[in-house]
């Protein structure tokens, strides 16, 4: 319960904070995304594409053991 009403009140306070009429902070929150985003969709994409990588390998190996085993 008290992680809850804390929780509550740090967003209350980061929802206040970006309002005009509160510390203003929304320019601020709108350049951090600006350059956050955009690495945050490269790195997704790298991994992605290892895993999908990982995936093609491991499909290879499971159809040369199927054919071993006939």
């Amino acid at each position: 319960m008290k992680s809850l009403i804390i929780g509550i009140v740090l967003l209350a306070l980061a929802v206040f904070s970006m309002l005009p009429i509160g510390l203003g902070w929304w320019p601020d929150v709108v350049q951090f995304l600006r350059g956050f985003v955009p690495t945050v969709v490269v790195i997704i994409g790298l991994v992605v594409v290892f895993v999908g990588c990982a995936d093609i390998k491991d499909k290879a190996a499971a159809k040369k053991e199927k054919t071993e085993q006939k």
